[in-house]
């Protein structure tokens, strides 16, 4: 099963390093990975989707609380919680598919972020279904090159 695993960490150089060789070390692949600062410059969010049972992200949380520089870990898959990624998609926008293209891309929610005279560059953000969704559709008329953030996650404000 995925789970999504927030982690506030001081904005130090090697950090990153050392959480990611805690999974390297253990032999857990990391499936998606996104790192920024926050609000405060001296601390940064670091999402990061892993596959697991219940026992490994356990294991995996508990071994993060050990390294220094961490300050929380959350597993997201305890909370209601909000995700998105992004893409960037350069697609084929020849003279007859242009019209059918921001078609696809309106549907989406998408905007065309760069136009050439046989290429768009479309950004669009969503869960991973929808990003593999619009992936899917564009593929047949032609996609010339995808780029994609790793998943980011914030957890629901509480209703009361």
């Amino acid at each position: 099963m995925k789970h999504t695993i927030s982690v506030l960490l001081q904005n130090k150089p090697g950090v990153l390093s050392r959480v990611t060789g805690l999974f390297s070390g253990r032999g857990y692949n990391i499936e998606s990975l996104a790192v920024n600062r926050t609000l405060d410059p001296e601390v940064s969010c670091l999402t990061l989707v892993s596959d697991g049972d219940d026992g490994i992200i356990e294991q995996i949380t508990k071994q993060l609380h050990k390294l220094i520089d961490v300050i929380k870990v959350t597993d997201m898959a305890e909370t209601d919680f909000v995700e998105r990624e992004m893409a960037l998609i350069r697609v084929k926008a020849e003279a007859g598919t242009r019209a059918e293209v921001l078609r696809i891309i309106d549907i989406f929610r998408g905007k065309v972020v760069d136009v050439s005279p046989r290429t768009y560059a479309i950004e669009v953000t969503g869960d991973e279904d929808k990003i593999q969704a619009i992936i899917d559709i564009l593929k047949p008329i032609g996609i010339q090159e995808i780029v994609r953030t790793g998943t980011i996650a914030m957890a629901r404000a509480k209703k009361n």
